[in-house]
């Protein structure tokens, strides 16, 4: 059977496969870089009240880069600056880069003084009962600390838009590895020089170095372009303001899992003090696999993605947009399956280390367990906001995004009393499955189409598949954990080995139900392992 039709990939398709491919082992890189900064701050914090404050001080300054800064910045810009580019007109490319960098680095100045002025009356509004006087302190002094990096970030994103019109991807997606290792360096190296509670400002301090160097990074890239900003600061240009009129909802649209993430850690502030902390350590299990597959597909077909919007090409469009829609399905519902299968598992490999205990671990491994119902929608979500984005309408899917996040809390609220922390994050996963149903409905009417029937097709067919690697996936991780136990090496062999041979049982399965994304993508890879061929029966 065939689920999405031929099997022969056309030229472009593999083109965006390959870049895909290349892109995820980037940004996987990163996102492995990130968990192991995660697990090792972990074992200094554990998941104490003095973590969670940490947790808060930084989601507030990351909500305020969201919708002012870095990637909303980057989604408004990009299809503004590629319309100039495709017309041939760098000069007035220049002039509205250059521009909006003037207006970036005023504005966003403006209001981080602000915030850190003000950081003693903020902070606290975002934390409940279970906090101490002592614990908002400490959170308004680790957010004074972290608040410039909206600023770096504002700036950031915009050489990144640039860098992405030119379809160049490896430095954005580098640069955060580099940020991370930045941060371990000093998570380690700094925190002896601080004491009790005050050994997280270690960390703070090394996610402000950690954002400098990753703003330095895109610089002399930027020269190779030959691309350089110019004294110009005309805010009368209605390109700028059609970037920032595109910018209001884009950062509605891009913030609303940030919105999400701190709704979570506030709520959880009402249950105990440890909480807002296990739903940021399982959120950021959650985000690996968001980073390596949805945020890559969704940042390569991106610009690809406006230039069809600038030609108006509608056809092109909804071909691009359904390749990626079952791209991010083939990826992250197998992942979904994964880590419902083994969230106590994993959580417990990853995070049970020092002062991390089988506590901790249960409290992790709930909220991961419930995430992971939201992990394929979430994915296609951003590709399909995107999209909105690409074409210049980005009001359209920012109203849905509002009700999502409406829906979000109304349903934490009802269940967080009841259920505790499952019942916050299952919030959660009911908006972001709501969100994409409307999403494709909206785009479906824009663009005269989706591909469904063929994106239909391969969904269940990956679902199918999915199903067969949690079952294995689990079946063997159980065998291989009653025979090598608890140990750190025996966990990595039981956790490692089940993920392995239920991945290998899902690409089987996969190439047998004849999705031709899947067949791309495995092709690909077995091409750069060719031991991967042969464990699948693929035919050089």
């Amino acid at each position: 059977m065939s689920a999405s039709g031929s099997s022969e990939p056309r030229p472009a398709a593999r083109g965006v496969a390959r870049n895909t491919v290349i892109f995820s082992i980037a940004t996987g890189l990163s996102r492995i870089a990130g968990l192991v900064r995660e697990i090792v701050a972990s074992s200094y914090f554990a998941t104490s009240g003095a973590f969670s404050a940490f947790t808060i001080a930084f989601q507030v300054p990351n909500l305020v880069r969201s919708l002012f800064a870095d990637a909303a910045l980057s989604a408004a810009f990009v299809p503004v600056f590629t319309e100039l580019i495709e017309k041939g007109n760098k000069r007035d490319a220049v002039r509205l880069a250059s521009t909006l960098f003037f207006l970036i680095v005023a504005v966003l100045s403006l209001i981080c003084l602000v915030f850190i002025a003000g950081a003693h009356l903020i902070m606290p509004l975002f934390t409940g009962d279970e906090f101490s006087a002592g614990l908002d302190d400490l959170t308004a002094g680790l957010a004074q600390v972290m608040f410039p990096i909206v600023v770096l970030l504002g700036v950031n994103g915009l050489l990144v838009g640039i860098l992405n019109a030119y379809d160049h991807f490896s430095i954005p997606a580098i640069s955060p590895l580099v940020w991370n290792v930045v941060i371990l360096v000093f998570l380690i190296g700094a925190r002896p020089f601080f004491s009790g509670d005050g050994e997280l400002y270690a960390y703070a301090i090394g996610i402000l170095a950690g954002t400098v160097v990753q703003l330095a990074m895109a610089l002399p890239v930027l020269r190779r372009l030959g691309f350089a900003l110019e004294l110009s600061f005309d805010w009368r240009d209605e390109r700028v303001k059609q970037v920032l009129r595109l910018m209001l909802p884009v950062t509605i649209g891009l913030g609303i899992i940030n919105f999400s993430l701190l709704i979570n850690s506030t709520l959880g502030t009402l249950i105990s003090e440890q909480v807002p902390r296990a739903i940021d350590a399982a959120f950021r299990i959650y985000m690996l696999p968001q980073g390596i597959f949805s945020v890559a597909i969704a940042t390569v077909l991106f610009p690809a993605l406006s230039r069809f919007a600038a030609r108006k090409d509608l056809a092109g469009l909804r071909e691009r947009l359904g390749q990626g829609l079952r791209l991010v399905s083939l990826l992250l519902i197998p992942a979904a399956a994964a880590t419902l299968a083994l969230s106590t598992p994993i959580t417990r490999l990853i995070y049970e280390h020092g002062e991390f205990g089988p506590g901790s671990t249960e409290l992790v491994s709930e909220a991961l367990f419930w995430f992971s119902f939201s992990l394929p929608f979430n994915g296609l979500n951003l590709l399909l906001t995107r999209t909105f984005f690409s074409l210049q309408k980005p009001w359209l899917p920012t109203a849905i995004s509002v009700a999502g996040l409406a829906a979000n809390l109304v349903v934490s609220l009802a269940l967080y009393a009841p259920f505790g922390i499952a019942g916050i994050v299952v919030g959660t996963a009911a908006s972001s499955a709501a969100t994409t149903v409307l999403l494709a409905r909206l785009a479906h009417r824009e663009l005269g189409g989706l591909e469904g029937r063929e994106t239909i097709a391969a969904v269940i067919a990956t679902v199918s598949a999915a199903a067969v690697l949690g079952a294995i996936t689990w079946l063997v991780w159980a065998g291989l954990d009653a025979v090598f136990g608890r140990s750190l090496l025996g966990q990595v062999i039981a956790v490692g080995g089940g993920l392995t041979v239920g991945a290998l049982a899902y690409a089987r399965a996969v190439l047998w139900l004849q999705i031709t994304e899947a067949e791309q993508v495995v092709r690909l890879a077995a091409r750069r392992v060719p031991a991967l061929g042969g464990l699948l029966g693929l035919r050089a």
